[in-house]
């Protein structure tokens, strides 16, 4: 199966409107997925959003759970209360609503970039900081633990 991967960028039309990535519909489409499940990153303001695997890995850190516990509930909350499942036209689109463009800081452009099972919607600076970070932390991970540099 394939993964998500890659960065594309994508318009977003008043009405909220934004293409998929053509190779992101191509994964979600061999996983059978009819809808895209978006939702607020917890610690970031991005958009987690993925298919059937995305949902499957997460009712599996919930199910691990014990049923009415307090951790339970407030992934359940989280993921599946705070989900919303987006519909794809027959073109690729598909609205992101307000309150999802709204905690991820968009406006008329989206990031698409893919983490394997799942991929996350930015606003293209939130995510060049992101990405900074995230290659800073790579890099000194990789120097502890001894990989050294190419």
């Amino acid at each position: 199966m394939d993964e998500f991967a890659s960065r594309f960028e994508s318009k977003i039309d008043p009405r909220g409107r934004v293409a998929i990535p053509a190779p992101f519909r191509a994964v979600l489409a061999q996983e059978g997925a009819d809808d895209i499940h978006c939702y607020p990153h917890l610690d970031c303001n991005t958009i987690e959003a993925g298919g059937t695997r995305l949902v499957e890995e997460i009712k599996g850190i919930v199910g691990r759970q014990p049923t009415g516990s307090a951790l339970r509930e407030a992934l359940e909350l989280v993921y599946f209360g705070e989900c919303e499942k987006l519909k794809v036209d027959p073109d690729g689109r598909t609205i992101l609503p307000k309150r999802l463009r709204e905690h991820a800081g968009i406006t008329d452009t989206a990031v698409f970039v893919g983490f394997g099972n799942k991929f996350q919607i930015w606003e293209p600076g939130a995510y060049e900081k992101f990405r900074e970070s995230a290659r800073e932390q790579a890099l000194a991970l990789r120097k502890g633990l001894g990989a050294g540099s190419r």
